[in-house]
């Protein structure tokens, strides 16, 4: 063989390699984009159950979502502040009662960002949560809700919610 050829060959070589490692690595790329947009897709799973759990009163989904532990701390909009999951559940005499009863609920403007590692995610959305008290209107309406989401043993629960009114104009 000429030296022509075998520069010709091993050129031919090198153009086959650099393109399947140019494949390998959209591949790959891909396969993280999609994976990542798997996360995201649970995590709204997620954050939407922080509400939608009240339709049926499903406590045990609930407490899927959210952190069983003293990490856990919700801002309501009067003020208070809910430190821990032991504090967090007094709330079921509420929720439990015949008088409470959740009709529906609408999320907008959701924004997801997921961690560069992949096992934490901030939100921000506006909720409308329309619920009755003993026959009247008791809904949450126009609400900012930012939260924090930690990913523990293969699951997503919320660890930290804040729940607020924009201001007047």
């Amino acid at each position: 063989m000429n030296i022509h050829k075998a520069i010709k060959v091993r050129n031919c070589i090198i153009f086959i390699v650099l393109i399947a490692l140019i494949g390998i690595e959209i591949g790959y790329s891909q396969a993280q984009t999609d994976s990542r947009s798997n996360e995201i897709d649970i995590i709204e799973h997620t954050i939407r159950a922080c509400i939608g759990w009240a339709k049926n009163k499903d406590l045990a989904l609930l407490y899927r979502v959210i952190a069983n532990d003293s990490s856990y701390y919700e801002v309501d909009p009067d003020g208070s502040v809910i430190k821990g999951f032991e504090q967090f559940k007094k709330n079921e005499r509420i929720w439990m009662s015949p008088d409470f009863k959740a009709i529906r609920f609408e999320i907008r403007d959701l924004k997801i960002i997921l961690s560069e590692l992949g096992n934490t995610a901030w939100f921000f959305c506006m909720p409308d949560d329309i619920n009755e008290w003993k026959g009247k209107p008791a809904s949450r309406l126009n609400t900012r809700w930012t939260g924090v989401l930690e990913k523990r043993d293969g699951k997503w629960v919320a660890v930290q919610v804040h729940f607020s009114f924009p201001g007047s104009k």
